[in-house]
């Protein structure tokens, strides 16, 4: 009896269902390319900037390099693993406005948090006059 339970399982359609190869390989094989050049760019660029120990303008260069490849590769995997790039223009906006608005946000906070720290530093230095000590700071009973 048990023998047959099995036998039935294995002869059940869900299982011994044939498995095709997936029709869509190229797009695949694409995805795959694009992301190895992407992260190979990007790599690229970041361990530059630790093998050559630039600085000024090329170290900007290459800092914002890296920057446009990880978002080329974030838009990307969001357009085809989170399947955003088959979705109808509406969708797509209202995610991305509300992303665009909050990336605004934290931007514009951080410039003003530097303006902020510019102007403390430039306008709230210590006073150069010479301060009196405190009262208990003199000896006692007499001339210092």
């Amino acid at each position: 009896m048990e023998h047959e339970h099995h036998q039935a399982i294995a002869t059940s359609p869900e299982i011994t269902f044939p498995h095709e190869p997936a029709s869509n390989t190229k797009r695949i094989w694409k995805t795959f390319w694009i992301l190895l050049f992407l992260t190979i760019a990007e790599l690229a660029f970041g361990l530059s900037h630790y093998i050559y120990h630039m600085e000024g303008g090329l170290l900007l260069f290459v800092k914002g390099g890296m920057i446009i490849f990880s978002i080329f590769k974030a838009i990307y995997i969001v357009s085809i693993f989170m399947h955003m790039g088959d979705e109808i223009r509406n969708l797509k906006m209202t995610i991305l406005i509300p992303l665009l608005l909050f990336i605004w946000f934290v931007t514009a906070f951080l410039w003003d948090g530097v303006s902020y720290k510019n102007l403390r530093n430039k306008y709230d230095r210590p006073s150069t006059e010479q301060v009196a000590p405190p009262h208990d700071a003199q000896k006692p009973g007499g001339l210092n």
